[in-house]
């Protein structure tokens, strides 16, 4: 879900970079692009996957 809001993000920028407008003074392209390195870090690093890696959980047997 963080990678598809990523790229909505990087594609947001793209059409305000090519159209050289902004959203107003503080979101800018650059704005989106920082935001959807952010987004792509958190899906990389597993966060909101609705798994957990660490093991705490006990298997039935």
């Amino acid at each position: 879900m963080l990678a598809i809001i990523a790229a909505v993000s990087f594609g947001l920028a793209l059409i305000l970079d090519l159209a050289k407008t902004g959203l107003g003074d503080v979101i800018t392209a650059n704005t989106l692009v920082v935001l959807g390195l952010l987004l792509l870090a958190l899906h990389l690093a597993g966060v909101g996957s609705g798994t957990r890696s660490f093991g705490w959980r006990r298997a039935r047997r």
